[in-house]
Formats: structure tokens, sequence, C-alpha cells
């Protein structure tokens, strides 16, 4: 499981991560939280948690022995921003094509 962290589709592409950030979007989570309610176990849920902190999605902050998962708002909007650019364009060339035709 690697990725470089530079695109968005590399690492949303993965539909387990994508469930962990649509959970994380409801709220903080553990590691243990978010495996119970996932069909992956645990260590897998770290990996993808890991992943996503390296690319800056995600932070964790101790909270006794565990760590609390979250998003990082800021920085998922600059995923955002090039996957809103990527369907901006692909739709103009969309519209392109169809009034070329």
């Amino acid at each position: 499981m690697t990725t470089d962290g530079s695109s968005a589709w590399d690492l949303l592409g993965d539909a387990s991560r994508r469930d962990i950030v649509e959970r994380l979007a409801a709220g903080e989570r553990t590691v243990g939280d978010l495996a119970a309610a996932m069909p992956i176990t645990r260590p897998a849920v770290s990996q993808h948690l890991r992943v996503l902190k390296d690319a800056g999605i995600v932070r964790d902050r101790p909270v006794g022995r565990t760590n609390v998962y979250s998003l990082d708002v800021q920085r998922l909007a600059s995923y955002r921003r090039q996957l809103d650019a990527f369907w901006a364009n692909a739709l103009d060339s969309m519209r392109t094509d169809e009034e070329d035709g």
C-alpha cells in the first residue's frame, strides 16, 4: 500500500481510505472505532491512516494511551481542488467534443 500522496486519485482511489475519510468527516475516531465499523482489520486501518496522515489529510493527537484521528480540512480542500479541476476540464472537453460533432 504505497502512494506518494501527490494525487487525490492515489489517496482516495482506495475504497477503504474513502470510507475512513467519510467516517472522520463525521468526527474524531480512534483506530478501534474505525476498525469496528469496517470490514478490514485494525492493522489495515492503521496502514490506511498512515497513508492519509503522510499526505496530510489526517492528523492525530494522543489521548491517554491511544491516538484520536481527525481530518485536516485545509489540506483536504487542496485535494478537492485537484478533483474539481479535473472534472471541470473533463466536462469542458466533453462539451467541446459535442459542439464539434
